[in-house]
């Protein structure tokens, strides 16, 4: 708009060299007989010619002053115009853009106690939820929680609806193809979960033809089916004990230290490990792929490696777990 209105409406020098110009004219125009009067002679007509000259030569160095002063002005405002529609072009990647509104948008299941999950006072708390708080006071914003269930979450991830999935996820082949990862926060082993009273499954290559329970396309879901296991779709943890207990299914997979945390809630519930993956996972947190996360992920990378050489990692693992998990050694213990 401010462009258009100059164009429109002039810069206010085209009238000071109109006004100039007219100047000029008059002052040739006038004749020497007007100027002298009655009385004045051959004389006074002859300095009255030459003040005329005067004024016609003063008016004209005015005028060109005055193009000049517009010409360099609009030389500075159309240089203006460029330089700012040069700016206009270039789009902010995505850290920009969180560290412009103040917030990281950050998702989560909220229901898989102790990484994510709801207190007595309904207040969301775990590990991953302090990881995400503190990540984003590193970045200088605040943190944004979003809950929904796993496979909304990466959907919402690839919409570009969140900024960051903090929910315990492993690295995967598959996962790493579609996603770029941080570095990792955590290592984890997988349990083999069943009844107190089952010992059918000895070993991981038991779980063939057996029926288990996970969240569709979780780690341990894939790794089920893996082993030759029908896997039946759940919601959360707990809605997957409550079909271990009743006997509706043979077992289940999930973090060793999920399977820990349970006990400890519910010290009477008749459940145990029957196997144990021999190889700790990489847990770490997925982005969507691509140039416009590339700052992200460097500044969730460098927050990461300050709070793991600071201890806070250690410390929350430890609150949270009863363990270090933020090692590959404690985790693969």
């Amino acid at each position: 708009m401010k462009r258009r209105y100059q164009t429109e409406h002039g810069n206010g020098n085209e009238r000071k060299v109109a006004a100039a110009a007219a100047a000029v004219l008059l002052a040739a125009a006038l004749p020497a007989a007007m100027l002298t009067g009655c009385a004045g002679g051959a004389q006074s007509a002859a300095q009255a010619a030459a003040g005329n000259t005067r004024v016609a030569a003063g008016a004209e160095a005015e005028a060109g002053k005055v193009a000049a002063d517009g010409a360099q002005t609009e030389h500075g405002s159309q240089e203006a115009a460029g330089q700012e529609g040069e700016n206009s072009g270039q789009e902010q990647d995505l850290l920009a853009r969180i560290q412009e509104r103040g917030t990281i948008t950050i998702a989560m299941e909220g229901t898989w106690a102790p990484w994510t999950y709801h207190d007595e006072a309904d207040e969301l708390v775990g590990y991953d939820v302090e990881v995400g708080e503190q990540i984003a006071e590193k970045l200088g914003v605040e943190a944004e929680f979003v809950e929904g269930e796993w496979d909304g979450l990466l959907a919402g991830l690839d919409a570009g609806r969140y900024d960051l999935m903090i929910n315990g996820v492993d690295i995967t082949p598959e996962r790493a193809e579609k996603y770029d990862f941080s570095i990792p926060y955590a290592y984890n082993r997988t349990a083999v979960i069943v009844r107190s009273d089952d010992d059918r499954i000895q070993t991981m290559e038991d779980l063939a033809g057996m029926h288990t329970a996970n969240t569709i396309s979780s780690t341990y879901a894939e790794l089920a089916e893996q082993y030759g296991a029908e896997v039946t779709g759940v919601d959360d943890l707990n809605q997957t004990f409550e079909l271990l207990l009743s006997g509706r299914i043979d077992a289940t997979l999930n973090a060793e230290v999920s399977y820990y945390d349970y006990t400890k809630v519910h010290p009477e519930a008749p459940v145990k490990i029957a196997a144990l993956a021999d190889e700790a996972t990489q847990v770490a947190i997925p982005l969507k792929k691509g140039d416009d996360t590339k700052r992200l992920r460097e500044a969730v990378d460098q927050a990461l490696e300050e709070m793991r050489e600071s201890g806070a990692l250690a410390a929350l693992s430890e609150k949270y777990f009863g363990v270090d998990i933020s090692t590959q050694e404690e985790g693969a213990q």
